[in-house]
């Protein structure tokens, strides 16, 4: 009656094991009553883990403890046999008993422990595995240091705590990473949920899809936009959490990572206004400005040399073209942008002031009055000059006819409109009915006329 008692109760027991554990429940033989769990040490949160080297340890680093911050252990494995009177005479019998990755060297002192909470009648599975998975073993095997509410500092004893700390830092890692991939989480970009495997989770802990992540951040580092590259969620944007290295590698190739790097220390270097960066293209490694004698005037010129230290290369710090020593002034065309920009800046814009501490006032002084005297050059040309299509060269005519020879290169053209002209009959141009320099072969409004003169009356003005 007793073992018929027993088996029905060893029965639900299992069953309701299975059900609130069935991860941990590795098999059961139904004839002779051996049972196989699995069990996961589940430290919660975070926790600092310190491991000692036992009495047995030896060498120069034995005495020296680890710490890792970890969340899991791995698993205890248990074998046990039911006797046909438990739960009511007789405990469960521990056939086996150890720790993957021999992390738990204290076997007989748990063993002991495990057989001391079972009492008369009462099953004790469920106890067994609920006390090891939440971890609450270890306090009484090991010494626990509790600092905090929230934190537990715990100290495990092992042979070779170097050895077992990559272990345990392994094991942490691959299940973390399979939990994750089992779970579906939505994303809150594309609006839709993606199996773990198919997400990327930061540090910050948001969690989005790897297509969304991707299309964002390698758009983002091919502008140059560096600062977006991170969480796309809207308070981390507002905070402007930006992603890490290991981040970046988990979504980019290693070219669009060494360009995130090259961003992200230009960005550094581009908040020191005398820093300027190379121009070759295949280079633009930052270059600080040089450190002149103290007998170097700034208005030498001197002082617009640039020379990378990575690449060799000379150049000018106005018109980043080769160095063509100080007294050369540099090209207008090439500084006109710099120019522009410079004057269109208000008198107290702080980027005024920048500028001028980056390039020299004086320097940029001297570069402004020659663009002027330029544009103004250029002016003068295109009202009182006509360009040669040919080898445009500038023409100015004072009197005569609109049908013009370069002397440079011999080409005919119009002086009106700058149009070529046919060099064996030039004066087509001006005899085709309909084009505009048609009957224009000279221009009659450029003639001096007297103020006092009046048509005669009868003959129309043409």
């Amino acid at each position: 009656m007793d073992e018929d008692a027993c088996e029905l109760l060893q029965k639900e027991e299992w069953e309701v094991l299975q059900s609130i554990y069935p991860d941990y429940c590795v098999s059961t033989g139904s004839s002779n009553g051996v049972i196989k769990l699995e069990i996961p040490v589940e430290l919660g949160e975070q926790r600092t883990v310190t491991l000692l080297a036992d009495d047995t340890a030896s060498g120069p680093t034995s005495s020296v403890p680890l710490s890792l911050s970890l969340s899991l252990l791995p698993p205890v494995l248990l074998e046990l046999i039911l006797p046909t009177t438990y739960p009511l005479l007789k405990a469960p019998f521990i056939s086996s008993l150890h720790a993957t990755n021999s992390w738990l060297p204290r076997h007989s002192f748990l063993r002991r422990k495990l057989l001391e909470m079972w009492q008369p009648g009462e099953t004790v599975l469920y106890n067994w595995v609920e006390w090891i998975r939440s971890a609450e073993f270890l306090t009484e095997l090991y010494l626990c240091l509790y600092l905090l509410v929230s934190s537990v500092i715990c100290s495990i004893s092992h042979p070779a705590p170097h050895l077992l700390a990559s272990v345990l830092a392994a094991y942490e890692t691959e299940s973390k990473t399979l939990q994750f991939g089992q779970m579906s989480y939505p994303c809150s970009v594309c609006l839709t949920s993606h199996k773990g495997s198919r997400c990327l989770q930061l540090l910050c802990g948001h969690i989005f899809c790897r297509a969304c992540v991707e299309d964002g951040w390698k758009l983002y580092i091919a502008e140059g936009d560096v600062a977006r590259v991170g969480c796309l969620d809207p308070e981390c944007v507002k905070d402007g959490r930006e992603a890490c290295e290991d981040e970046v590698r988990r979504v980019a190739t290693e070219d669009e990572v060494q360009r995130w790097k090259w961003l992200r220390e230009k960005r550094i270097f581009d908040k020191d206004p005398s820093i300027i960066h190379c121009p070759v293209s295949l280079c633009q490694r930052p270059v600080h400005k040089p450190m002149l004698p103290d007998d170097a005037q700034e208005e030498s010129g001197w002082d617009r040399l640039r020379t990378c230290d990575s690449c060799g290369y000379s150049f000018c710090s106005f018109c980043k073209r080769t160095w063509h020593g100080p007294l050369t002034d540099c090209p207008i065309p090439l500084a006109e942008k710099f120019v522009l920009e410079y004057m269109e800046l208000p008198d107290d814009a702080p980027e005024r002031s920048t500028l001028e501490m980056r390039y020299g006032k004086k320097n940029i002084l001297r570069l402004l009055k020659n663009y002027k005297e330029d544009q103004a050059n250029q002016v003068w040309l295109k009202k009182s000059t006509m360009s040669c299509p040919g080898c445009r060269v500038h023409v100015e005519k004072t009197m005569g006819c609109n049908h013009m020879t370069c002397a440079r290169c011999r080409q005919h053209f119009c002086y009106r409109c700058g149009s070529k002209l046919l060099a064996g009959d030039p004066h087509k141009h001006f005899t085709t009915p309909g084009h505009p320099c048609y009957s224009k072969l000279f221009d009659y409004d450029s003639l001096e006329l007297n103020d006092e003169w009046q048509p005669i009356e009868g003959f129309e003005e043409d």
